[in-house]
């Protein structure tokens, strides 16, 4: 039986298996979620004057989670973001993932943990756990993946993300949630005029399909130094090949890594994390194509993710942070979205 402040329904059945929202409350958040692609469906939030928005993409039905192309909400791995040519070598031996980006393999694969139907394994007082097990060799990852998801709301109206994994044969691991966030409750159907800071002095250089070059260069005096507060719309014309941002910034470690502000509203998003890099993207190829949970069509820049994350196609880069998971060994990293107005 659920618990005080979390209530479920069952919206219909799926493969099986019954398909539900769950809703966590503390008085003033509300975060919905479901366990297709464990995915975060909406968040609503209070502004400066009280009124409650919805701050998140997402869709009106959790049916609409097992297509959701942009990966609204939800929960990418094995690997977010992308590992070169679908190919990496562990222990002398070639990898051979899903190809689903051009020659690269992409969040997981074609059927990546955000399709995945995922199982309610434990209840709490103001959170629950969800549980994916990942066969041996789906997507081409060796090793059965035994991957949990906590979700808890704090009173002081912090969401945290707790994942963990363990595997029995080794295996690489770079789990995120793939919320995208527009502070106005996309009254703005853009986030020009919300202001962002990272706490970075560094990012991934890449190259044209998105890979990483191995080299961490400086953010000072580029359009990605978000190392001070700055307007979306100031920075995002200045990235024309990439249409604004998607890229992958190393952490220096200072809390928050992040914070974005919307003027309009007063509300205030910080992500605090673990982790050593954290993904930016600002929604570049939305099109206005695809309508989800609120009136207008989501249009180009119309929200922002941020991906905490270790870096991308690590398995080929021995320079970067390990991600390789072994047996016997627990994978475990956090990341809060605190929620907050100014």
């Amino acid at each position: 039986m659920l618990k005080e402040k979390i209530t479920s329904i069952v919206f219909g059945r799926l493969d099986g298996k019954d398909i539900f929202w769950i809703t966590l409350r503390n008085g003033t958040t509300t975060v919905r979620l479901t366990n297709i692609g464990c995915s975060i469906t909406s968040i609503h939030t209070p502004d400066r004057k009280g009124t409650i928005k919805n701050i998140v993409a997402g869709f009106a039905s959790p049916m609409d989670y097992i297509r959701n192309p942009w990966y609204f909400g939800s929960i990418i791995g094995r690997y977010v973001n992308r590992i070169g040519g679908s190919l990496f070598y562990l222990d002398r031996q070639a990898v051979q993932l899903s190809t689903n980006d051009g020659s690269n393999h992409l969040h997981g694969g074609f059927e990546g943990f955000n399709r995945k139907i995922w199982s309610l394994k434990e209840t709490l007082d103001n959170g629950v756990v969800f549980e994916y097990a990942s066969p041996d060799g789906e997507e081409g990852y060796p090793g059965n993946l035994c991957v949990q998801m906590k979700y808890t709301l704090h009173e002081d109206n912090r969401l945290e993300l707790g994942y963990t994994a363990v595997t029995d044969k080794r295996t690489p691991v770079n789990l995120s949630n793939h919320s995208y966030f527009n502070l106005t409750g996309f009254d703005d159907p853009t986030i020009r005029d919300q202001v962002v800071m990272i706490n970075a002095k560094g990012y991934t250089e890449k190259y044209a399909q998105n890979l990483p070059t191995g080299n961490i260069l400086p953010l000072e005096g580029t359009p990605l130094d978000l190392s001070k507060p700055v307007r979306f719309g100031d920075r995002i014309d200045k990235l024309p090949f990439d249409r604004g941002f998607d890229h992958n910034y190393v952490l220096d470690g200072n809390r928050p890594a992040a914070e974005v502000y919307d003027p309009s509203s007063g509300r205030v998003l910080r992500v605090i994390t673990d982790q050593p890099g954290i993904q930016l993207y600002t929604a570049n190829w939305w099109d206005g194509s695809l309508r989800g949970a609120h009136i207008q069509p989501y249009r180009q820049h119309g929200a922002f993710a941020l991906e905490t994350q270790a870096f991308p196609d690590s398995p080929n880069r021995p320079e970067f942070p390990n991600t390789i998971l072994t047996p016997g060994e627990i994978y475990c990293t956090n990341t809060i979205f605190e929620f907050d107005i100014k």
